[in-house]
């Protein structure tokens, strides 16, 4: 019922670009905040830019500046444009659906992974 699907992910050198895409489904998409985090073996996941259901915006330091977020309420997707690629960028990028309410269970996309390498 409930399912999130990232695309996007794959292999770019250092300074490239990528534009991360989350297509949402059996949620009622304009009351949720969205939200992309990452993760990579070993280390935590860490939240990397969410944008609530009324467009407020919050980034991780580590890409202010060169990611950004934004949602499209009529398509039901959410997008992360991510510019200026570090190789500490390389991780799992997660799409993430959070209603803010028992009410509106929180779901999880399956994962794509963004490599950044010379």
């Amino acid at each position: 019922q409930v399912q999130l699907v990232e695309s996007g992910g794959g292999l770019v050198q250092p300074g490239g670009s990528l534009r991360l895409s989350c297509a949402a489904s059996g949620i009622i998409f304009r009351v949720y905040a969205m939200a992309w985090y990452r993760q990579t073996p070993g280390k935590q996941r860490e939240l990397v830019a969410r944008i609530s259901s009324g467009g407020w915006l919050n980034y991780a330091e580590s890409v202010k500046g060169r990611f950004t977020i934004s949602r499209d309420n009529a398509m039901n997707t959410v997008h992360l444009q991510m510019n200026s690629l570090k190789p500490e960028d390389t991780a799992v990028y997660y799409c993430n659906a959070d209603g803010g309410s028992t009410i509106y269970p929180t779901a999880w996309g399956q994962g794509t992974q963004v490599t950044v390498s010379s």
